[in-house]
């Protein structure tokens, strides 16, 4: 039985080891480029030509000179991408990798929250439809939204969107009290609860933590650090880019992660010797799971799916992605 599974285990590696070199061998003949966000499956990851945050991708997508652009990720990046480079295709490997925080609002209802506030300026967090930013004025990372909104006049009104933790610790950083924000969320992030990673912090009481701001408990945990019940000094709320860097550069064992699973494996790919602890093992996006060596070799080989979006609202969404680029 041992010895069944283990020549199952070479045929399953095998088999992948085929797929890449059909993947390497068709982003040749197509003068393509692989981008992967830090949350895709580990072989995803592994195989990318830039790995990295939203905005690090954005970034990547301007400055290549591919002609078609294969995008790990979910909905709104390759919307994004196909709006920086109209001249270019950019390819979905599976239509359904959608986000549940960019469907938490539409365009109709920002047009009617602005009609509320008409001389606001509007914040939109990048993880939103193309419909949304034709309808902001600057889009943003969690790697940069402090850095957005401090550019903004402090007696300027704000419309942020649509994530309500990353918009609280905007809000706090900044101490920016003419901030509205919308009340949106990422269901794997505001899964992430304050008791649990209390809970895996009393067991790793060495361990720093690391905590997106898009977690349900980066609000409570803001507060905490406040009140000294989660140590100021290990306590760091960080985009996911960022958190690669620091947990790299910290001297630091132990980390404790609070935020999607998947950046784990670069991790612990690029600190061997350090150990990574999930404040909640069940924070997975199945968004970004969906994507596959297979699907994104169908991609390439069948040109699908192209993400088009209409010139119309990419020529308006443009301008604040442009926004997005340039800060931070």
């Amino acid at each position: 039985m041992k010895k069944l599974e283990r020549n199952a285990k070479m045929t399953v590696t095998e088999m992948q080891s085929r797929i890449i070199e059909e993947i390497q061998e068709w982003k040749k003949k197509r003068n393509a480029i692989l981008l992967a966000h830090n949350y895709q499956l580990p072989e995803i990851q592994d195989i990318a030509d830039v790995l990295g945050d939203s905005l690090s991708l954005a970034r990547a997508t301007v400055n290549t000179s591919a002609d078609v652009i294969v995008f790990c990720g979910v909905h709104f990046m390759a919307e994004t991408a196909a709006i920086l480079n109209p001249e270019k295709t950019v390819l979905l490997p599976d239509l359904k990798a959608g986000c549940s925080l960019a469907v938490s609002i539409t365009a109709d209802e920002l047009r009617a929250w602005k009609a509320e506030h008409p001389n606001a300026v509007v914040v939109a967090y990048v993880n939103t439809t193309a419909e949304v930013k034709a309808e902001s004025d600057y889009c943003c990372t969690s790697s940069n939204a402090v850095d957005i909104v401090r550019s903004i006049p402090e007696d300027q009104e704000i419309l942020f969107l649509p994530d309500m933790f990353l918009g609280s610790f905007v809000k706090n950083e900044t101490g920016r009290e003419n901030m509205h924000i919308w009340m949106g969320e990422c269901h794997v992030h505001a899964g992430i609860a304050p008791d649990q990673v209390e809970g895996v912090l009393s067991q790793h009481p060495e361990a720093e933590l690391l905590v997106h701001p898009e977690c349900g408990c980066s609000t409570s945990g803001m507060y905490l650090m406040s009140e000294d019940v989660l140590p100021k000094n290990k306590t760091h709320i960080l985009s996911t880019g960022n958190m690669l860097k620091h947990s790299k550069n910290s001297q630091a064992a132990e980390f404790i992660v609070a935020t999607e699973v998947g950046i784990i494996h670069q991790m612990q790919k690029q600190n061997p010797k350090k150990q990574f602890i999930p404040a909640n093992p069940k924070a997975v996006c199945s968004f970004m799971k969906m994507i596959t060596l297979e699907k994104v070799l169908a991609a390439l080989k069948e040109n699908k799916h192209v993400i088009e979006v209409p010139a119309e609202i990419a020529e308006k969404a443009k301008l604040s992605i442009e926004r997005m680029v340039s800060v931070g």
